[in-house]
């Protein structure tokens, strides 16, 4: 088997040129808040796109401005977020207005980054484009209305043509387990105490990491690389763009990895930061273990253990099947329990189950609860197959599937987990219609 890393496009532009309403467009659905205020994206910030059989990770960097913020410290930002871990920068202008200076400022310094890089002239469909798209000395312009959907496709099939294809890595001897979080919760100490070595600075000043540390070590016979993404740059002074640009640069290390390892703070809530980056995890289909660090600061009981997980398991939620573990990196407690838990979650996302063992599931779950559908069609699901691992992957065939209730697919991933250890991993499922739609 092996792993693909997909291509990562990232959006930049000046404010309130439409980034956000074309990230949500060329989703197909609303993934961030739009408003016509700059800088009011404050929620997700990146996913996956799939077009014409190919996926690509789709980042907005809205969320690195504000209405405060100095403009080219702005601009700046966007940059090196897109220098870093762009396959390809996509520019988005304002096509109503004239070309502005950080417009020009912008195509110029993408270009001296190297990577490909494609222009959207946006809201196209106004009646007199004021822009000179000769002044944009760019190779790929693509007219757009985010707002109505114009040029979307086209833009797409630019996009598509540009990113290299996804890179694929062959069975390799190590487990790379890539540890994620906000600053300061411990990652670099779990680094340091895993790997036996001070690979990494710690001090208890947030974002001390400027890049990834990584470390390859062998444990009771297994090769484990671990990554150390604390690597936070303190660019500005804003603390949501920091915050923002910590979730970016954690989807490198995302595709590199095989497992992640969310690290949180015993003594604080999980923030929303961390729970975008649980999302960017599971979307990534990415073996996932959650890990509440600095137990030691706590009362240590037992009462206390059950309080904490009630606490973080309603704030994580969406991955309830991710494991949760104690630690704290002061004292090694359970810390070296990771390496377990992610044995056993590498087991899981690799199980393969037969077709039959399979369809004797789907049988026993639709016959005590058959999908009920939605707008009066009633999807009838006949079959299931495993077509992927790493993480499991199965395609369900039936008629009106794309009616299938979320609550139901919910339902099936409920009780396929319950019959088969899945814990760790997520699973997805490919809904395949008698007609060959497919969802």
């Amino acid at each position: 088997m092996s792993k693909e890393t997909l291509p990562i496009v990232t959006i930049v532009g000046r404010p309130n040129v439409g980034k956000s309403s074309l990230f949500n467009r060329l989703l197909g659905e609303r993934k961030a808040i739009v408003s016509d205020t700059p800088g009011t994206t404050r929620d997700r910030v990146q996913a996956i796109v799939e077009w014409g059989g190919r996926d690509f990770w789709l980042v907005d960097t809205a969320g690195m401005e504000s209405a405060t913020s100095d403009l080219e410290v702005s601009m700046q930002d966007q940059l090196s977020v897109a220098r870093d871990q762009a396959d390809l920068i996509l520019i988005v202008i304002d096509s109503s207005t004239i070309l502005s200076d950080s417009d020009s400022r912008i195509i110029k310094d993408a270009h001296k980054s190297g990577k490909p890089i494609i222009v959207a002239a946006n809201k196209a469909d106004h009646k007199r484009p004021q822009v000179e798209f000769d002044k944009l000395h760019a190779k790929t312009i693509v007219p757009v209305s985010a707002i109505h959907g114009t040029g979307s496709g086209d833009l797409l099939d630019a996009i598509v043509d540009q990113i290299p294809k996804a890179r694929k890595s062959t069975e390799k001897e190590e487990t790379t387990i890539a540890l994620l979080g906000r600053p300061n919760v411990g990652k670099s100490s779990i680094l340091n105490t895993l790997s036996g070595e001070e690979r990494a600075i710690v001090d208890d000043t947030g974002g001390t990491t400027r890049d990834v540390n990584d470390a390859l070590i062998t444990r009771e016979g297994r090769k484990w690389r671990l990554l150390d993404t604390a690597g936070i740059r303190k660019i500005g002074k804003r603390g949501s763009a920091i915050e923002h640009y910590s979730s970016l640069r954690s989807l490198s290390a995302i595709n590199e990895s095989d497992i992640c390892v969310l690290v949180t703070d015993a003594t604080e809530p999980a923030t929303g930061q961390e729970q975008r980056i649980a999302g960017m995890i599971k979307e990534a289909g990415k073996g996932m273990i959650i890990v509440v660090n600095k137990w030691d600061l706590t009362d240590r009981t037992d009462d206390e253990a059950k309080r904490l997980e009630r606490i973080f398991r309603h704030q994580f939620q969406f991955v309830w099947w991710a494991p949760l573990i104690m630690t704290s990196a002061t004292t090694k407690h359970n810390l070296f329990k990771i390496f377990d838990i992610a044995k056993e979650v590498e087991k899981n996302r690799k199980r393969k189950l037969t077709t039959r063992q399979l369809n004797k599931f789907l049988e026993e779950a639709v016959g005590e609860h058959p999908p009920a559908g939605l707008k009066n069609r009633h999807p009838k699901l006949r079959y299931i197959t495993q077509v992927d691992i790493d993480p499991p992957t199965f395609a369900v065939f039936g008629t009106q599937t794309l009616f299938l209730h979320w609550s139901y697919k919910r339902y099936l991933e409920g009780r396929l987990r319950e019959a088969y250890d899945y814990s760790g991993t997520p699973i997805r499922f490919r809904w395949r219609d008698n007609k060959g739609d497919k969802e």
